[in-house]
C-alpha cells in the first residue's frame, strides 16, 4: 500500500512523467503498427493474372494512377468481369481520355464501362460503387487499386457492401519502392500517410458502429 501511495504522490507531483510515458508508449505502438502495415502490403498482381481467377459481376477501379486504369481495362478484355466501373475520375475526363492514359490501342468499349465523377475519396468511391452495384443487381466485384491503398479500400468497401464478394487486385506503381519502403523518402512519406488514413478509417468506423448501436445513423 505504501508503495502504491508513493507512486500516486509521485504522479501528482510530476504529472509530466505520466504524460511522457504515455507519449512514448503511443509512439512505440504507432511505429510498430506502421512496420506491420508496410511489411504486410500485398504484392502487385503479375501481368498474366488478368487471365486467371474466378469471374466477378463487376470490376471496380479506384483512380489514382495509370496502372490501375490499365489493369481495369485488361481485366475487362480478359472477361474477368461483365462491367467496369472507374470511380473518382476528374471531371472533364471521358472514356477516350482514360484510354489514352492507359495507352490502350484497342477501341473503347462504351457498352461495358461506367465512369464516376462524383467520388472524391476512398469512402466516396465505396459509396458510389455500392449504389451502382445495387442498381445492377451485382453481388461480386474485383477491386483494383494500388497495393498501399488496398487495405483501406477493402475496409471501406466491406462496410459499404457487407454482403458482396470482393476480390482484391492490387497493383504497385513504378515509383513506389515497396520492398525497401523505409529507404526512399517518397515511398516512406506515402506509406506513413496511408497508414494514418487507415487508422482514421478504423476509428471512424468504430465510432459509427457505436453510434448505430445507440440508434444514431452517423454514416449519413
Amino acid at each position: 500500500m505504501a508503495g502504491a501511495s508513493g507512486a500516486s504522490r509521485t504522479a501528482r507531483r510530476y504529472p509530466w512523467r505520466s504524460a511522457a510515458a504515455f507519449g512514448v508508449a503511443a509512439a512505440l505502438a504507432w511505429t510498430g503498427g506502421l512496420v506491420w502495415f508496410a511489411n504486410s502490403l500485398p504484392d502487385g498482381m503479375p501481368r498474366d493474372a488478368v487471365a486467371t481467377g474466378d469471374r466477378t459481376d463487376a470490376i471496380v477501379v479506384l483512380t489514382g494512377g495509370a496502372r490501375r486504369v490499365e489493369a481495369g481495362f485488361d481485366l475487362l478484355a480478359a472477361g474477368r468481369g461483365g462491367m467496369l466501373l472507374i470511380t473518382g475520375v476528374e471531371r472533364g475526363i471521358d472514356l477516350e481520355g482514360l484510354h489514352r492514359l492507359a495507352q490502350r490501342k484497342d477501341a473503347p468499349r462504351s457498352c461495358c464501362v461506367v465512369i464516376d465523377h462524383l467520388a472524391g475519396n476512398t469512402r466516396g468511391n465505396a459509396r458510389e460503387a455500392a449504389a451502382w452495384m445495387r442498381r445492377n443487381g451485382f453481388t461480386s466485384l474485383r477491386l483494383v487499386t494500388a497495393s498501399y491503398h488496398m487495405r483501406r479500400a477493402l475496409l471501406e468497401f466491406g462496410r459499404a457492401l457487407p454482403a458482396a464478394r470482393i476480390v482484391p487486385f492490387p497493383v504497385v506503381p513504378e515509383a513506389f519502392k515497396q520492398s525497401d519502403w523505409w529507404r526512399w523518402p517518397g515511398t516512406l512519406s506515402l506509406t506513413v500517410s496511408e497508414y494514418t488514413k487507415y487508422l482514421a478509417a478504423l476509428v471512424r468506423g468504430g465510432a459509427e458502429d457505436a453510434l448505430a448501436a445507440l440508434g444514431y445513423d452517423a454514416a449519413t
